[in-house]
């Protein structure tokens, strides 16, 4: 179909650019003319309604964070002898699955009727924060707004965003407590600009500045030594590939530069939730008066990931999607996952099983000869400086 919407759309170009002509002129004006594009229009409103199938059924799914992983590769942007030359690529693993049996404390998040997923960490975490700003802004957001009496009267060192976050930990709002303290850090450190690597300009009159001639200081996401978080730390490259050496990833002298801690820095960006591919618009929903048969609006994380994604969907049930895509089983099933009480962990390679069952055997074959040797002086008698 889109070779014959290329084509098609190709004629019509050159109708009415007058370059086809029958008999003496063919005009996009003309009946001929017309018909053509009312045919290039109906092909092109078909390919769009083909695209738009394809992704309808991801609104009935939910999105669950497998784990990550970490694997290094040739720095192609070295530009100089002070870049790094083996840089590290960080790939998130995910899951869609059916969101009336996702689960939250479940690792796997569901047992049939999925798809897994693979794609690079920035990608994915730019388009997740996002999200979830999104998220706790209509509910913690809303909250604040309607419930927190956080007006400045006239107080020079009054901080609204101090007064939203006492507010929400003395409602117990825990699952609102990181976004207020977000907020509180916001105005010196904006975490949503570090979900891919960024240079850290420190320009807090709390914390220490840094000279031109210092070392520069970069920040971003990395994958956790078991794989199953996702935390923001410091390194000295702009490809985050060396972290900054006081163990714990450059938290610590994060903490000195800036005054403040590093967001992110021993909890986990991202969740073990079930997060649900249909954006929920209570605006729409009211104004809708219940009616269900609206369609649904896919969530930016949802699209994002599912499009960028490297796809194995052959558990997905039969009728799913029209063409379920098994391109990146191979390379998934590469990278196995370990699922205990509700954390994921990245098993290590195992040996070859027909490499080791080999050693083995050549190994016994090296003792048996040894032993036949041996056998043969003694049973001989074969002196001890006698040549075999």
């Amino acid at each position: 179909m889109k070779l014959a919407l290329t084509l098609l759309l190709s004629a019509l170009a050159a109708v009415t650019a007058g370059e086809i002509r029958v008999g003496d002129s063919m005009k996009a004006s003309s009946t001929a003319g017309q018909a053509l594009l009312n045919s290039a229009r109906r092909l092109e409103n078909a390919e769009e309604e083909e695209d738009a199938a394809n992704f309808a059924w991801i609104a009935d799914y939910s999105l669950k964070f497998q784990g990550c992983h970490s694997l290094v590769q040739w720095n192609q942007e070295d530009q100089n002898e002070q870049d790094v030359k083996l840089s590290k690529k960080r790939l998130v693993r995910f899951r869609l699955c059916p969101s009336d049996s996702c689960s939250d404390t479940n690792a796997g998040g569901c047992e049939s009727g999925y798809g897994d997923y693979i794609i690079d960490m920035e990608t994915y975490m730019q388009a997740y924060y996002q999200s979830k700003r999104e998220a706790d802004q209509q509910e913690c957001g809303g909250y604040m707004e309607n419930y927190c009496n956080c007006q400045n009267n006239g107080d020079d060192g009054y901080n609204e965003n101090k007064c939203f976050y006492d507010c929400i930990v003395d409602a117990g709002m825990s699952q609102c407590y990181q976004y207020a303290e977000d907020l509180v850090n916001e105005e010196n450190f904006n975490v949503e600009q570090f979900m891919e690597c960024g240079q850290l300009e420190v320009n807090n009159d709390n914390g220490r500045r840094l000279d031109q001639q210092e070392a520069q200081y970069f920040v971003g996401p990395y994958c956790s030594e078991q794989g199953g978080a996702i935390n923001l730390g410091m390194f000295s490259d702009d490809t985050c590939s060396v972290p900054i050496e006081d163990d714990t990833f450059g938290a610590y002298t994060f903490k000195t530069m800036t005054g403040f801690d590093l967001p992110y820095a021993s909890k986990s960006i991202v969740g073990s939730e079930c997060s649900s591919c249909t954006m929920v618009n209570e605006d729409e929903n009211q104004n809708n008066n219940g009616d269900d048969q609206q369609e649904a609006e896919l969530t930016e994380v949802c699209q994002t990931a599912y499009t960028g994604s490297g796809k194995c969907e052959i558990y997905l049930a039969e009728g799913t999607t029209r063409y379920a895509n098994s391109d990146a089983c191979t390379y998934i099933e590469g990278i196995k996952v370990v699922r205990e009480d509700g954390m994921v962990f990245f098993q290590k390679a195992h040996a070859n099983a027909v490499t080791t069952a080999f050693i083995v055997i050549f190994a016994m074959a090296f003792f048996a000869m040894g032993f036949y040797v041996w056998y043969l002086r003694t049973r001989l008698n074969v002196k001890p400086d006698a040549l075999l």
